[in-house]
């Protein structure tokens, strides 16, 4: 039986790209970011088995086409970064454009929240874990951590100090924040 890391990859970009603007700091290329080292400084003694991130697929979009190749190479090179830093990386689901209010074409990540609730709750009917370690503030994973509890997995939420999300606090056994210090600390400054 193993303990498992599952991050919401777009959640997590998302919640720490906020910290970083409030801080008034540029968001870090991701894909130089050192991931292993902030998530062992957070996790500290707990041994993790298997760390996997989740993306959904990017694909170019004809009115968007040099940003979507920009976002699309970024990806890539993430993608790269990770799996040398010992992660897997899992594509779930699909970017989908859809217009706003205003009429402006915005991107909603659709899908990866599902497969993370599935792959929790397969590992855990096969007996193959014991542990889950959560890191996500996507309130749609509490059904499958209800679950998880009722076959008596232990589970984590792992969230930012600045805006928990106080249903997986609730849901899950064990919450760790991410210090903001913490998550400046493992960032690599390009030159």
């Amino acid at each position: 039986m193993k303990s498992i890391l599952f991050i919401d990859g777009e959640n997590f970009k998302g919640k720490a790209k906020e910290i970083f603007k409030e801080d008034g700091r540029l968001r870090p290329e991701w894909y130089t970011y050192d991931f292993r080292g902030l998530f062992d400084r957070v996790l500290g003694r707990i041994k993790i088995d298997e760390k996997i991130f989740y993306f959904a697929r990017l694909k170019e979009y004809p009115q968007t086409r040099e940003k979507s190749k920009q976002l699309i190479e970024e990806q890539r090179l993430l993608k790269t970064h990770l799996e040398k830093q010992g992660f897997k990386v899992v594509f779930a689901g699909r970017v989908r454009r859809q217009n706003d209010d205003k009429n402006l074409l915005i991107f909603k990540e659709k899908g990866v929240d599902v497969k993370i609730a599935v792959d929790m709750v397969i590992q855990a009917c096969d007996g193959k874990l014991k542990e889950a370690l959560i890191c996500s503030s996507d309130s749609d994973l509490q059904p499958a951590i209800t679950e998880l509890t009722k076959r008596e997995i232990k589970t984590i939420y792992i969230g930012f100090e600045n805006k928990p999300n106080k249903g997986l606090t609730y849901t899950t056994d064990k919450t760790i924040l991410i210090r903001n210090s913490e998550l400046f600390e493992f960032e690599k400054t390009l030159f």
